[in-house]
C-alpha cells in the first residue's frame, strides 16, 4: 500500500437519520441486522441488536456525464413478500433509468446480501454503478481503518471487521476520509471517480469501488478477523444469492403461519398487525433471546456520534413486546422476554433504565414502572397458562414486589424519563404490579403487605394527582383534572414548581401540565372510564393536547413539551419542541373501547402515521410541511423508528377491541378494585413521603426501611408520653402501628421520629 488517502482524520463523524424504511434480519444462527433509510441500508447491526457497526451503505450511478446518488433521489418505493418476510425489494427511479435492489440476510452467516439492478430507459444508454459504504466499527466513526484488499474493501476497529466484496471483482476501488478524500467528494468536486487511494488509516473513513456490471450483488461481512470476514463474504456470494433468499423466506414463512390475528380484521389492519409482530421479532437479540431493543435506530443520529441511541433493552419496552406477542399467540416469544428479564433483574430487585443486549447498564436511573411492568408480564402469563419456569418467577416477583414496597409512592423518573415525582400512569402501573405479585407469593405477610401497601396508593391517587384550580379549569369548564406530574412537595401539602426537560430551565406549576398518563388508572382496573374525574382531564386532553392530522388524529406528550424537532425543522439538540407521538394514538384508543366511543379512527391513525414500508416512529410531525428537512404533517419526524413500544400498541389495540377490553387488565386487579377508589384501613406514613391528616376509622403504620424509635405525646393536658421502637415486618420494612384508640379525643398525634444509631430527631403531627 503506497498510495494513501489524504486529509486524515476526515469531519466529526455522525450517524445516519433515524427515518428507516424498514428494518430485516434473519432466522437462523446469524448475528446481523439491517436497516434501510431513503432506499438505502443504513446501519448494520454486528453481532447484537447494541451494536451498529457501519453509518450507510449505498449507491452512485454515473453515465459519464452525469451523477446521481440513489439515497438523494427521494422517488423510489419499498415492497416485501409478506407482511410477515421483512425481505425488502426497493426500486428508485430516476431521470433515466430505474434502480432497484433487494436485501437479504444470510441466515447462518454473519452476511449482508444486496442485490443490484439498474435498468436504463435508453437500452443504448451506458451506465456505471459505485457502490459505497461508510464504516463505524466498534460503534464509533473514530479510529476505524479501511483499505483496498484485491478484490475486497475492508475495514477494521480493534476487534471488529468488516469486508465488502461482488460477485465480479470490482474494476477498481478506494478508501478514504470522508469529507476530505471519500468517494462522494470525488463525485462532487470531479464529476466522476478520479481517486484510487489504497489506505486510509485511523480516521473516519469511507470505501467505494466501481462495479463494470449494471446487474449483480455484493456481500457485506463482519467477523473477529479480518480473514474471518472476508471468508463469510466469500462463502456467501459462492453459496449464491437466491439459494440464500429461498431460504431465509422460508423460514420467515414458516415463523409467519403460526401468527394468531386477535379478531376477524381484513386488510389493511391485519398486514399491519402482522407487520408489527415481525418488527418485534426483528429486533430481538439472537445470542440474548428475549432482548429486545426500543428501536433499531439513533434519533436525529445524522447531527450526532451518539453510542446508545435507543437500540438498548428498556424492561418497560420489553414488556409491551411480550404482551403484544402473547396477543399473537406467540408464547414461546413471550416466554424468552419473561426469562431475560428475570436474569437481568438487579438483586435489589429492579431493572436499570437501560441496558445493552448482554445486560451492561448503560443509563442507571431508576423507574418504578419498570420494576412492577415485569411482574405484569408474568402474571398476564399465569392467566393464560403460558408461565415459564415458577420457581424462578416467583423469585422475581418477590424481588421486585419488595423493592416496591421498600420505595412507596415516588419514582426517581417518570416514563418519559424526565423528573422525578408522581405520575398517574407509574403509580397505576406500581398498584397493578403490586396487586398481581399477591399472586406469587407464599408468606401470607408479605401476601398482606402488598395488598395493603397497594390499597393505600390507589387509595392517594386523587390527593397527589387531581387538582381543582389551574389555568385549565376554567378555560374547559370542569370541575378539575388530573396533572401530568407530582413533585415530591405534594407531601408538604402542596404543588410546587415542574421542571420542563429541553427547555432550557422552564419551570411550570404543576397543576398547569397535563398528559394522558391518567387513563392508565382505567386501562389498568382502578377508575371507571366514565368517572367525573377522567371525564373532566379528558375533556382538557382532547381540547389541549389532541391534534386532527391528515393521517388522523394524535397527541402530545404533555403541553410544553421540548423534545423534538425546533419549529424550523432543525434536528432536536437538546431543547426543542415537542411533537405527536402515534404510540399515544393507541392509548386514547385503548381509552375509546373503555368508554364506548369508536375505536376505528386511532387504529387506522396509526397505520397510516408510518414510514414507506410501514414503521412506526416515536414521533409524527405537526406542522406546515418543510421539505428541506423531509417533514411532512402527520408523517414521521426524525425521532426513532421503528418504536416497538408504538407498534406493540397498535397490536395491542387490535386486541383489546377484539376483545373488549386491554390485555394488561389484570382478572386479579379487577376482582379487587373494579374500577373503584378504595377506603382502605390502614394508612403508611414515612418521613419522606408524610401525610398531615389521618382519614376517621383509619389506622396510621408509620414505616421506614431502617429502624427507628418514635416518642408519641397523646396532649399537653395528659401530659402522657409514649414510646415505641420499630419491628421489622415483611420485606425489611420496620414498622409501628400507631393504635387509634390511644389518642381517643384528640385532633392530633404529635411525635418525635429519631433513627436508630442517629442522636438528631424530628417532630411530626398528624390530624385525627
Amino acid at each position: 500500500m503506497n498510495n494513501p488517502a489524504p486529509g486524515k482524520p476526515g469531519i466529526d463523524p455522525t450517524w445516519c437519520s433515524s427515518a428507516k424504511d424498514i428494518v430485516t434480519t434473519a432466522l437462523g444462527t446469524s448475528q446481523l441486522w439491517a436497516t434501510v433509510g431513503y432506499g438505502i441500508v443504513n446501519e448494520v447491526y454486528w453481532p447484537s441488536t447494541g451494536q451498529p457497526q457501519i453509518r450507510d451503505f449505498g449507491f452512485i450511478v454515473s453515465d459519464g456525464k452525469d451523477w446521481w446518488e440513489i439515497k438523494r433521489m427521494h422517488d423510489y418505493d419499498v415492497t416485501t413478500p409478506a407482511p410477515f418476510v421483512p425481505l425488502p425489494t426497493i426500486i428508485h427511479r430516476g431521470p433515466s433509468f430505474t434502480f432497484e435492489l433487494t436485501l437479504v440476510p444470510d441466515d447462518i452467516r454473519d452476511v449482508l446480501l444486496v442485490r443490484y439492478r439498474l435498468t436504463p430507459n435508453d437500452a443504448n444508454a451506458k451506465f456505471k454503478v459505485y457502490p459505497l459504504i461508510a464504516p463505524r466499527l466498534g460503534v464509533t466513526g473514530r479510529g476505524n481503518s479501511a483499505w483496498v484488499n484485491r478484490d475486497a474493501l475492508m475495514a477494521s476497529r480493534e476487534e471488529a471487521h468488516l469486508c465488502l466484496v461482488a460477485n465480479e471483482e470490482f474494476a477498481r476501488a478506494s478508501c478514504g476520509y470522508i469529507g476530505n478524500s471519500d468517494g462522494w467528494q470525488d463525485f462532487d468536486r470531479n464529476g466522476a471517480m478520479t481517486w484510487e487511494f489504497d489506505s486510509a488509516p485511523d480516521g473516519n473513513v469511507s470505501m467505494m469501488g466501481e462495479l463494470d456490471s449494471n446487474d449483480g450483488w455484493v456481500a457485506i461481512a463482519f467477523a473477529e478477523s479480518n480473514e474471518g470476514a472476508l471468508t463469510l463474504a466469500r462463502s456467501s456470494l459462492a453459496e449464491g444469492f437466491e439459494t440464500i433468499e429461498r431460504r431465509v423466506e422460508e423460514k420467515w414463512k414458516k415463523w409467519g403461519e403460526h401468527l394468531e390475528c386477535p379478531g376477524d380484521w381484513g386488510h389493511p389492519i391485519k398486514d399491519f398487525l402482522l407487520h408489527s409482530a415481525t418488527v418485534l421479532k426483528i429486533c430481538e437479540d439472537k445470542k440474548f433471546p428475549g432482548a429486545v431493543v426500543a428501536s433499531l435506530s439513533i434519533p436525529w443520529g445524522n447531527t450526532k456520534d451518539d453510542l446508545g441511541g435507543y437500540h438498548l433493552v428498556w424492561a418497560r419496552d420489553g414488556v409491551q413486546s411480550g404482551l403484544a406477542m402473547l396477543a399473537v399467540g406467540h408464547i414461546e416469544e413471550a416466554k424468552q422476554m419473561a426469562a431475560y428479564l428475570i436474569a437481568t433483574q438487579q438483586p435489589d430487585g429492579h431493572w436499570n433504565q437501560n441496558f445493552f443486549p448482554d445486560g451492561r447498564p448503560y443509563w442507571t436511573g431508576t423507574q418504578l414502572d419498570e420494576t412492577a411492568f415485569p411482574i405484569l408480564l408474568c402474571a398476564k402469563m399465569l392467566e393464560v397458562g403460558a408461565l415459564p419456569e415458577p420457581h424462578r418467577c416467583k423469585t422475581m416477583v418477590r424481588r421486585a414486589a419488595k423493592f416496591l414496597v421498600q420505595h412507596g409512592a415516588v419514582s426517581p423518573q417518570d416514563r418519559w424519563e424526565e423528573n422525578a415525582g408522581i405520575s398517574a400512569f407509574t403509580i397505576a402501573v406500581q398498584i397493578a404490579g403490586l396487586v398481581a405479585a399477591a399472586e406469587f407469593l407464599d408468606d401470607d405477610g408479605e401476601r398482606k403487605s402488598v395488598l395493603a401497601h397497594a390499597d393505600y396508593l390507589n387509595r392517594r391517587v386523587e390527593d397527589w394527582l387531581y387538582v381543582t384550580e389551574s389555568s385549565f379549569v376554567g378555560r374547559h369548564s370542569v370541575r378539575g383534572h388530573y396533572i401530568r406530574m407530582a413533585t415530591p412537595e405534594i407531601f408538604s401539602g402542596k404543588h410546587g414548581l415542574l421542571h420542563i426537560a429541553n427547555r432550557n430551565g422552564l419551570q411550570m406549576p404543576e397543576a398547569d401540565i397535563i398528559g394522558l398518563d391518567y387513563i392508565y388508572l382505567s386501562r389498568l382496573g382502578l377508575r371507571s372510564a366514565s368517572s367525573e374525574e377522567l371525564s373532566n382531564t379528558t375533556k382538557v386532553v382532547d381540547a389541549e393536547l389532541r391534534r386532527e392530522t391528515p393521517s388522523g388524529p394524535s397527541y402530545y406528550r404533555y403541553n410544553e413539551d421540548g423534545y423534538g424537532e425546533h419549529d424550523d425543522g432543525r434536528a432536536f439538540d437538546g431543547s426543542g419542541r415537542g411533537r405527536l407521538w402515534p404510540l399515544l394514538t393507541g392509548e386514547r384508543g385503548h381509552f375509546a373501547i373503555q368508554l364506548g366511543e369508536d375505536v376505528l379512527p386511532y387504529l387506522h391513525a396509526m397505520i397510516k402515521m408510518t414510514g414507506k414500508c410501514s414503521l412506526l416512529p416515536e414521533q409524527v410531525w405537526d406542522a406546515a410541511t418543510i421539505e428541506e428537512h423531509r417533514l411532512f404533517p402527520g408523517q414521521p419526524t426524525g425521532s426513532a423508528m421503528p418504536l416497538l413500544w408504538a407498534h406493540a400498541e397498535f397490536i395491542k389495540l387490535a386486541a383489546a377491541i377484539h376483545n373488549g377490553q386491554p390485555i394488561e387488565l389484570l382478572d386479579c386487579v379487577h376482582r379487587r378494585y373494579n374500577f373503584i377508589r378504595p377506603e382502605p384501613k390502614v394508612w403508611f406514613w414515612r418521613s419522606n413521603q408524610p401525610f398531615n391528616s389521618l382519614p376517621l376509622n383509619t389506622e396510621v403504620v408509620l414505616e421506614e426501611i431502617r429502624p427507628f424509635i418514635i416518642s408519641a405525646r397523646i396532649s399537653v393536658e395528659r401530659e402522657t408520653d409514649l414510646n415505641f421502637e420499630s419491628m421489622e415486618a415483611a420485606f425489611g420494612i420496620h414498622q409501628i402501628r400507631l393504635d387509634r384508640s390511644l389518642f381517643e379525643g384528640e385532633v392530633e398525634v404529635v411525635f418525635t421520629q429519631q433513627f436508630v444509631g442517629q442522636d438528631d430527631s424530628t417532630r411530626y403531627r398528624i390530624g385525627l
